[in-house]
């Protein structure tokens, strides 16, 4: 429910902004960021919430908790996600992509011990993602303004809207049992320290390297979405200079 909650208020929030009747003239007009000025206030509060607690907690994970165990929570949460990419594959007509989908799902969920090991890259079976974002640029829907989100960080309101229905093809969000609520609850929280944890250095570096961090990560996010629609790879090698 947990993730739930946090999608529907990011969607609407995202909504909100793009819907005011009249766009406003601002410094990141042209970098289709009419809202630069909010979004730039929403970023440094994510930062502080960043360096005041997501960063500490995930480096006491990864001190903590050795490699393979990490590698396998890893592996288990990425399964739970192969039903939401499993039916965006399929809503995009991705026929050979949702095949290698239900494979990996199929594979990793019996002889990969529920998901612990990745078997299904051993033997071939490659990985990749799908969102519902993707699949309403798939369709033509326009990304819209660019968007900083309060937890969650860079976003559009395509994309914002993308995560309220990926909450509902999950079935987890529907499936109740007498412990479903701890489930989820924990699953949301590993899910956030397990990608900080694996992002700690990479983070660090831009952090070190950036002018600007917010025209950088700007710039990064839009580039990784625009891969991942062409299902393709992030060049991230030609950034401008901020």
């Amino acid at each position: 429910m947990a993730p739930l909650l946090r999608n529907l208020a990011a969607a609407l929030l995202a909504l909100t902004a793009a819907g005011c009747a009249t766009a406003p003239n601002g410094p990141g007009v042209d970098q289709n960021d009419p809202y630069e000025v909010q979004n730039r206030k929403i970023f440094e509060l994510n930062q502080s919430l960043d360096r005041n607690f997501m960063l500490p907690v995930a480096k006491g994970y990864v001190a903590v908790v050795p490699e393979p165990a990490r590698d396998g929570i890893h592996n288990f949460l990425a399964n739970l996600h192969v039903p939401v990419i499993f039916a965006n594959d399929v809503l995009q007509g991705e026929v050979n992509r949702a095949g290698d989908t239900f494979g990996r799902f199929a594979v990793n969920s019996t002889v990969g011990v529920g998901g612990l090991i990745d078997v299904a890259a051993k033997i071939g079976i490659p990985e990749h993602h799908s969102d519902f974002g993707e699949t309403l640029a798939v369709y033509g829907v326009d990304e819209g303004p660019y968007l900083v989100l309060p937890l969650i960080g860079p976003s559009n309101p395509r994309d914002a809207a993308g995560y309220v229905v990926d909450a509902a093809l999950d079935p987890s969000t529907w499936i109740s049992w007498r412990s479903s609520t701890f489930f989820k609850l924990g699953r949301g929280a590993l899910d956030i320290v397990d990608e900080r944890s694996r992002n700690i250095e990479t983070l660090d570096e831009l952090e070190r390297t950036s002018v600007d961090l917010y025209a950088t990560l700007r710039s990064l996010y839009r580039q990784h979405r625009e891969a991942e629609i062409n299902h393709g790879k992030a060049n991230i090698e030609n950034l401008p200079n901020f």
